[in-house]
């Protein structure tokens, strides 16, 4: 991709090369993570996320149906954002943007994994959870970061210790993050939007109830810190 995702702003990295990456944090409050048991189901339930005002969609690389499911929403649903997430290889990182990924989140990362990253042209959010991993990657030129697991790795009490010493870097929390506590880490300076799957229950796809699917995206597209409407 070499222009902007929609409604997110460019944000070009020192480490990068070719087009600039933008942000995935500002296209809605919530990212809705996405795993994926039938291709077929993937069209549908990405655009009663879109319809709902969640645009930006992760498809997770946990099942053997994710691939063909992000072909197929980067194909049929225009007006939804997909990427791919737990990209774990520099491979995956080739097979995703192949498929129309137009964004990569990794759970973790490695020297080779960060390369292959930055090297697709595509956004990307590589995974921290300690204050030396984000070190890392602000060393390398990268300020956006997906933290996870989230809730396991000290939750908001520990994103909010590091804006101190680090307010250079932006977060997605994802990893036990639910409409409860959503409002509390949005509430923070240094998250941009927070992962979840609350609004994909796995009833409800196996149902195809895309209305149900859409009114939860709905409500989560509301959130912001407060619980209040952004």
């Amino acid at each position: 991709m070499s222009s902007s995702l929609p409604g997110a702003h460019a944000s070009a990295s020192p480490a990068a090369s070719g087009p600039a990456s933008a942000s995935v944090l500002d296209l809605a409050p919530v990212l809705p993570v996405v795993v994926l048991d039938d291709a077929a189901v993937a069209v549908p339930l990405a655009r009663a996320l879109v319809a709902g005002g969640l645009p930006a969609i992760e498809v997770t690389l946990r099942t053997p149906a994710a691939l063909d499911g992000l072909r197929a929403i980067a194909a049929e649903v225009p007006e939804a954002v997909v990427g791919a997430g737990t990209v774990v290889t520099p491979e995956q990182v080739g097979a995703c943007v192949a498929a129309g990924a137009r964004f990569l989140v990794s759970p973790g990362w490695t020297d080779s994994l960060l390369a292959a990253m930055v090297a697709s042209g595509v956004p990307y959010l590589p995974g921290v959870s300690t204050a030396s991993e984000v070190v890392a990657l602000l060393e390398r030129g990268v300020r956006e970061m997906k933290f996870f697991p989230a809730q396991a790795a000290g939750g908001t009490a520990y994103l909010k210790s590091l804006a101190g010493p680090l307010p250079q870097a932006r977060f997605c929390p994802t990893g036990g993050v639910n409409p409860d506590n959503a409002p509390e880490y949005l509430a923070l300076s240094n998250v941009g939007c927070v992962g979840g799957s609350w609004m994909v229950p796995a009833d409800a796809v196996a149902a195809g109830d895309w209305d149900r699917v859409e009114e939860l995206a709905r409500e989560a597209a509301r959130l912001s810190a407060g619980g209040t409407c952004r």
